[in-house]
């Protein structure tokens, strides 16, 4: 199947998705964030979806906002599956609030050996997971 010029490419994809998780991380809706650039929430989750292209002013606008260069909602975008795919799929974590909790208390854990335990921990469930499902 085609792609037709109205058609998200992996990039609008990419710019989108990073665009949601970091809205999610910073505790954001698409409405506090549609005000902070003078646009409806309606728009945001048109370029959330890469349904529509964010121009470059606009994304400028939204790194300042988030503090973050750039560059950085197009890290993985350079049409690469592999990279865009991984990048897509760590970014989709962020999509449940479940999720987005975890990683802001993660984040708040100033002790290192604590962290190192946490990650210990989630991959040990996730081995004994792994574990579970071949038997």
């Amino acid at each position: 199947m085609s792609k037709t010029n109205k058609s998200p490419d992996d990039a609008d994809l990419a710019v989108g998705q990073r665009i949601r998780s970091q809205r999610l991380m910073l505790g954001l809706s698409q409405t506090e964030l549609g005000k902070e650039l003078g646009i409806s929430f309606q728009q945001i989750q048109k370029y959330e979806k890469g349904t529509n292209r964010v121009s470059a002013g606009r994304l400028l606008h939204i790194a300042q906002l988030f503090e973050m260069p750039v560059t950085f909602f197009y890290e993985g975008a350079s049409g690469k599956a592999s990279s865009t795919d991984n990048i897509n799929q760590s970014l989709e974590f962020l999509d449940t609030a479940a999720s987005v909790r975890l990683v802001r208390a993660f984040a708040e854990i100033d002790d290192p050996g604590v962290r190192r335990e946490i990650v210990s921990l989630v991959e040990a469930i996730v081995e004994a997971q792994k574990g579970k499902g071949k038997r």
